[in-house]
């Protein structure tokens, strides 16, 4: 059996070839030292800047969650003084006294009325 001197050359190029291909994508890069430090210190610059924008927008998040929670605090506060009014009315009611406030409630509730043309 004979083998053909230029396929095996052919074959040992081609593989030389695939070996300098992977070997040049790992290891050290010689002649970029100087450029790799200037890539790192702006890379380490984008990164500080970075973290300084994710700090500012974290911190306008909670203040935008801490105005809402106030918001949202002080609608309870009403609310719970709105119930206890109700609830004092209904005890007045019982007691056969009629509040003064719900007269003028139900007053401005025929109003209101009245101007929507409901009845």
């Amino acid at each position: 059996m004979e083998i053909d001197e230029s396929y095996v050359a052919e074959v040992d190029e081609s593989f030389q070839e695939t070996i300098k291909k992977e070997s040049g994508k790992r290891g050290r890069r010689p002649g970029r030292r100087l450029s790799d430090k200037i890539d790192v210190k702006a890379k380490l610059e984008r990164s500080r800047q970075s973290a300084r924008e994710c700090r500012a927008r974290k911190k306008l998040r909670y203040q935008y969650l801490e105005e809402l929670v106030s918001d949202r605090e002080k609608a309870i506060f009403a609310l719970t003084k709105e119930l206890e009014m109700y609830y004092r009315w209904c005890q007045e009611l019982d007691a056969g006294i009629i509040p003064d406030g719900l007269v003028k409630m139900v007053e401005e509730f025929n109003a209101v009325k009245k101007e929507k043309g409901i009845c």
